[in-house]
């Protein structure tokens, strides 16, 4: 925050009064308000005393009208709490947030004496090539931002008003007060404009858009961009049209002197965040890169040489013109002169030759390897993933892989790479596109075996989903009793790189009669029925909740936070399954609506058998997990069932649970009763 004597004209300066007008100073326990420091829409900043440390202070206190309900003014201070927690050289730190007597936010931060980026000019220095001073600033906000962003906050307000100077004049960013932690969507004023300075906006944060840290190196980047030239890249009257500007005007050219910029800007400046620069690091390399090119020999020389020449080449064509007249006239008069008074028609003037300095001072090309990862980032954005021939996503990163094997953006992309090509053989194979399927499964192994790159987790959770699917296939075949198909879709389980066990399963399975025999007949008072032995998979039930459409139960306690955060269902447990391991986290709803579909499907009626039927004859449980399993006998009335069989979780036999929920460590299993 600024001192009066360096304030920009918009910055009110009271020296020592205790009233904006007639509004008096808000009055704020344990601080003495001296003066206003500068006095905005939204709010205003004090110059302040802490009383109990006797050091001078800036105090920003919101107004009723920004934020004006109870609702607004929690959210704002939880944000405030969130800025608090970041602790960098080149952040401003928060010393205190809380309420003023009125009951309006407020939060203290240091006094920064010796202004804000917006009051320094560099123009001077930077026209004589020294670009020094203005990329210390530009790397100490990168560090900062790099930092901010790691803790998932976005600033959402770079712009030279906002960074400040210390007394060691060293530059730190400031204003988080519209700063955003990721995952809460963008916040919008009253009027429906996006919050934040148009001026250096980035196009999808002036639409209103969620956004993330790309936005802020956009600003960054028109920051930069007004340090060195002295003006911003786009002129505007008003906030509006200066946000249809930065959306939809092409990315105006540099002067001479900095065209060695006009590369990084071209990309820092893109309208759509996936053409940026993705993450500070990024940034930061092109910025290192374009002063090595800036310093190589020669080019301040052609800068210079550049400018003369634009400068005085009237004159010297001119000069040049003179001298051909005399010595054309020199030659005339030589040869007699007779025919040079005779009137002819005047000679055009020779337009001026080229400026040579043009091409010479274009920027270097572009490393190999930075060209193979911008032609990657567009082509997995088009989804050019393993075609058309010569402009694909996985001959460019092989490619890029050759060339720089260590290079962390070439992993980063490698792993995008890989999700892509599974999440396409995964729709392939679902759809019953076996070939296709297989080729991305081919390319899946090239791309490991060339690059050793192997993520096991997702490769684990790759197999398992074709698991299933194969599974799905099979069983659909048996049930139409297409036994040549079901065995045809089994003989793919070594092609997609499943184990030896699953390839038997699925061959198994093929083969099974359409009656399942895993049962024994049992009697009661109720008369015969067959119980099953083996409870019901995740095969089995995915098969059934994708034909019925029916959603997942919870599988968390209603009251925790984490069912909403990170909920858990049949399909996610927590921990992995194979396709033919017992389903669970599933409620006893859920069970009964599996029964009734499975009966409507093969003509038998099926239900959960009681305590009685399963002392009578025990559940074959598969190796691994220990599991409870849902009974059809109700507690003190049907909201709550019993389960039977201790868990992985629990020692007891025999449990009362809330039926309409599903549990972790329960399965069920079926009773034929016809």
């Amino acid at each position: 925050m600024l001192d009066s004597s360096q304030q920009g004209a918009g910055m009110s300066s009271h020296a020592t009064s205790t009233e904006i007008g007639s509004v008096p100073f808000p009055e704020i326990q344990g601080y003495r308000l001296l003066r206003v420091l500068n006095h905005g829409s939204a709010s205003t900043v004090y110059l302040g005393e802490q009383e109990s440390l006797a050091r001078e202070v800036a105090i920003k206190v919101m107004l009723p009208q920004a934020l004006s309900d109870e609702v607004s003014r929690r959210r704002f201070e939880n944000e405030v709490r969130t800025i608090a927690r970041l602790e960098h050289p080149h952040v401003v730190t928060i010393h205190e947030v809380g309420r003023t007597k009125g009951g309006l936010p407020y939060y203290a931060m240091p006094y920064m004496p010796r202004g804000h980026l917006g009051q320094r000019s560099f123009r001077k220095q930077v026209a004589v090539g020294d670009e020094r001073r203005v990329l210390e600033i530009v790397r100490a906000l990168l560090s900062a931002l790099e930092y901010a962003h790691g803790h998932g906050v976005v600033h959402r307000d770079v712009k030279a008003e906002n960074v400040l100077f210390d007394d060691s004049d060293r530059p730190l960013l400031a204003d988080f007060g519209i700063a955003l932690r990721r995952g809460y969507g963008p916040r919008v004023t009253a009027t429906g404009m996006a919050v934040g300075s148009t001026a250096y906006m980035a196009p999808e944060q002036a639409r209103g858009e969620d956004v993330d840290g790309r936005a802020d190196l956009y600003s960054l980047a028109v920051l930069l961009w007004e340090l060195l030239t002295g003006a911003l890249p786009y002129q505007a009257s008003d906030a509006l049209s200066m946000a249809v500007m930065h959306a939809k005007d092409p990315i105006p050219k540099l002067p001479m002197r900095l065209r060695h910029w006009q590369r990084f800007m071209n990309r820092a400046l893109a309208k759509a965040p996936s053409a940026r620069f993705q993450d500070v690091a990024q940034m930061r390399e092109a910025i290192e890169r374009v002063q090595t090119r800036s310093a190589l020999p020669g080019v301040a020389v052609l800068h210079g040489l550049g400018e003369g020449f634009r400068r005085h080449r009237v004159a010297l064509a001119a000069g040049a013109a003179a001298l051909v007249v005399v010595v054309a006239l020199a030659g005339l008069l030589r040869d007699g002169g007779e025919g040079f008074f005779v009137a002819e028609k005047p000679l055009e003037a020779a337009p001026p030759p080229p400026d040579p300095t043009e091409s010479m001072l274009r920027p270097l090309p572009e490393a190999p390897i930075q060209v193979a990862l911008e032609s990657a980032r567009r082509q997995l954005d088009a989804r050019n993933l393993t075609a058309p021939e010569g402009d694909n996503a996985y001959a460019t990163l092989l490619e890029a892989w050759r060339l720089e094997p260590d290079n962390s953006n070439v992993h980063g992309l490698l792993g995008e790479l890989d999700g892509a090509l599974s999440a396409e053989l995964l729709d392939h194979l679902q759809a019953g596109r076996f070939e296709r399927a297989r080729d991305y499964q081919q390319r899946l192994a090239e791309l490991e075996s060339e690059t050793g790159m192997l993520d096991v987790a997702a490769a684990r959770k790759r197999q398992q989903r074709v698991a299933g699917a194969l599974d799905r296939h099979v069983n659909d075949a048996v049930s139409r009793n297409d036994r040549p198909t079901a065995r045809r879709v089994a003989a793919l389980a070594p092609d997609f790189d499943l184990p030896r066990s699953e390839s038997a399963r699925l061959l198994a399975l093929a083969e099974a009669p359409i009656e399942d025999d895993a049962g024994e007949t049992v009697a009661d008072a109720g008369g015969a029925h067959r119980i099953e032995l083996q409870p019901v998979t995740v095969a089995d039930y995915t098969r059934f909740a994708e034909a019925t459409g029916r959603k997942p139960a919870l599988c968390r306690e209603r009251a925790s936070l984490l069912r909403v955060l990170n909920p858990r269902n049949f399909k996610d447990p927590g921990f992995s399954q194979d396709p033919g391991a017992p389903v669970v986290c599933v409620s006893m709803a859920d069970a009964e609506a599996y029964a009734r579909w499975l009966g409507r499907r093969d003509g038998h009626q099926y239900r959960l058998p009681t305590v009685q039927e399963s002392a009578t004859r025990a559940a074959s449980m598969p190796g691994g997990r220990a599991l409870s399993l849902w009974q059809r006998d109700c507690g003190k009335d049907c909201n709550q069932r019993q389960v039977r069989g201790t868990s992985w979780r629990s020692d007891r036999s025999e449990r009362l649970l809330q039926s309409d929920r599903g549990y972790d460590d329960v399965g069920f299993r079926l009773t034929r009763t016809d």
